[in-house]
């Protein structure tokens, strides 16, 4: 990995290591740094950060650390360690806000309906405060938006279908199968919002750069 930038390889790393612990004692490594509703019994201050670094099996992880190597390592290029840190992060944890909020506007509805009597919403409640989330997939979005803002006439392959399309084109598509999926209910078990979450804030935060002119620069 001498090629790897170095953020990009130190995220990698951890991440292994952190699913190699996680593998020994899972239930602990889950209750505390998997991402927990803010009213879970399981709920730490520091989970929207550490959730980054959970992930649900060996695929979740290939895939998610995979297409951080290829598009990561573009941007850490760009922009140097510290800064593609910062974008990385803040894409991460906006995924988790945007997560946690489409959460609470879910349990505003089911405590409504608890009050009512509804013996399925409370159920519904339980289950979403006993239900962790993790994986790095929000902030890996995220990436996915830098590179599509950065080079969005470059053209991209998919493995499956084997279409090749422009990186502005792919992201728009995933958003919007995010949003109907999300909105819909469908793909139970994945966490579309973060997603849609880390695209948005990688929106913000590049739009930011570029309104004061510093998209190209690097902290130092």
């Amino acid at each position: 990995m001498s090629n790897v930038p170095t953020a990009v390889k130190n995220i990698i790393i951890i991440n292994v290591l952190i699913m190699i612990m996680t593998s020994l004692n899972e239930t602990f490594m889950v209750e505390k740094f998997a991402l927990f509703y803010p009213t879970s019994p399981f709920f730490h201050w520091w989970q929207p950060f550490t959730h980054m670094f959970m992930h649900g099996g060996f695929w979740h992880l290939f895939f998610n650390m995979y297409t951080l190597f290829i598009f990561g390592s573009v941007l850490e290029r760009v922009w140097g360690p510290k800064k593609f840190l910062v974008f990385y992060f803040v894409t991460g944890i906006g995924a988790a806000a945007i997560h946690t909020g489409v959460e609470w506007m879910e349990m505003q509805t089911w405590i409504t309906q608890a009050a009512e009597g509804s013996q399925s919403a409370l159920v519904s409640i339980h289950q979403l405060k006993m239900t962790p989330t993790v994986g790095a997939s929000g902030a890996i979005y995220g990436v996915l938006m830098g590179y599509a803002m950065l080079y969005p006439d470059s053209v991209l392959t998919l493995i499956f279908p084997p279409v090749s399309m422009k990186a502005k084109w792919f992201v728009l598509i995933f958003a919007g199968i995010e949003l109907l999926t999300g909105v819909t209910g469908t793909g139970g078990g994945i966490a579309h919002f973060a997603h849609l979450g880390g695209l948005i804030f990688g929106f913000l935060l590049i739009y930011f750069w570029k309104k004061r002119g510093t998209l190209y620069s690097r902290y130092n």
